[in-house]
C-alpha cells in the first residue's frame, strides 16, 4: 500500500493525475501512482476526471484499421498477460475485469491519442518534444493543445472555437521558472492554428506555464495579463 503524501495539495494531486493519464511519468513514478489508486479515492477521482476530459481528443485522430500482424501481436500480448493457471473458460473474464489493467491502458491510450491527434492536425513529421494541454480553469475542459518539436517554436492548436466578445481578444502568455513575469506571445484568433516563434526567449523547459487571457481588442496595455484566464496549462516533456 502506498499512502498519500501528508503535504500534498489538491492542485499537486490534480497535476499528478494529469501526468499519469498523459503517460508522461517515469516508470517508477507511474508504479507508485498505480499502487496509490487502489486505496486513494481522491486520486482515483482526479484520474477519472482527466480521462473524461481528454477522451474527446480521440476525435482528432482519423480511424485506422489495424493490420492483421498488429492484431496477432495484440493477441499474443493478451495471452501473455493471463495467469498461467487460469482455465480457458475463466481467464478471459477475470482478465478483462481487472480494473488496474484498464487504468493502465486508459492512460497509455490517451497519451498516444493526444500526440497522434496533434500530429495529424498539423501534418507534422517530427514527434513533439514538448506538449501542453490548455484547459479552462473552471471545469478543466481542454480547449487548446500546444506542441513543440524544438525549443524555439511552438504550435498552438485549437480543439474548438472559443467564444470571445467583439471588443475583446485572447492574448497568449508564457512564463518559466526564474522569469520575472509572464511574456506575451501575441494575440490569438479563436479556432486558428498558428506557429509561434520563441527565438527571443530562453529555450522551453518542463513545467513552463502557458495561458490565454481575455484582454482588450489590442491586447494588454501594460505588457502583463490584466483579464481573466481562459485557458491554462504547463509544458510536459514527452521524449
Amino acid at each position: 500500500m502506498t499512502t498519500r503524501p501528508v503535504d500534498e495539495t489538491p492542485e499537486e494531486r490534480d497535476e499528478l493525475a494529469s501526468e499519469y493519464v498523459l503517460g508522461t511519468l517515469s516508470p517508477e513514478r507511474r508504479t507508485e501512482v498505480q499502487k496509490r489508486l487502489r486505496d486513494d479515492s481522491a486520486l482515483r477521482t482526479a484520474v477519472d476526471g482527466w480521462e473524461r476530459r481528454l477522451l474527446g481528443l480521440t476525435d482528432l485522430a482519423e480511424p485506422v484499421t489495424p493490420s492483421p500482424t498488429l492484431w496477432h501481436r495484440i493477441e499474443r500480448s493478451l495471452n501473455a498477460s493471463m495467469p498461467r493457471s487460469a482455465t480457458a473458460a475463466t481467464a478471459p473474464l477475470s482478465w478483462w475485469n481487472r480494473l488496474g489493467v484498464w487504468r493502465g491502458f486508459a492512460g497509455a491510450g490517451l497519451a498516444a491519442t493526444l500526440v497522434l491527434g496533434t500530429l495529424l492536425l498539423t501534418q507534422a513529421t517530427v514527434k513533439p518534444t514538448y506538449l501542453v494541454v490548455l484547459v479552462a480553469p473552471q471545469d478543466k475542459a481542454p480547449g487548446w493543445v500546444i506542441q513543440a518539436s524544438n525549443a524555439r517554436e511552438i504550435q498552438l492548436i485549437p480543439l474548438g472555437v472559443a467564444q470571445v466578445p467583439e471588443d475583446k481578444a485572447l492574448e497568449f502568455w508564457t512564463k518559466a521558472e526564474g522569469w520575472q513575469g509572464p511574456v506575451s506571445l501575441g494575440l490569438v484568433k479563436p479556432g486558428q492554428t498558428l506557429s509561434v516563434p520563441l527565438d527571443k526567449l530562453p529555450p522551453l523547459q518542463p513545467d513552463q506555464l502557458f495561458e490565454l487571457t481575455l484582454e482588450n481588442r489590442t491586447g494588454s496595455p501594460i505588457g502583463k495579463p490584466t483579464g481573466p484566464i481562459q485557458f491554462i496549462g504547463r509544458a510536459v516533456k514527452v521524449i
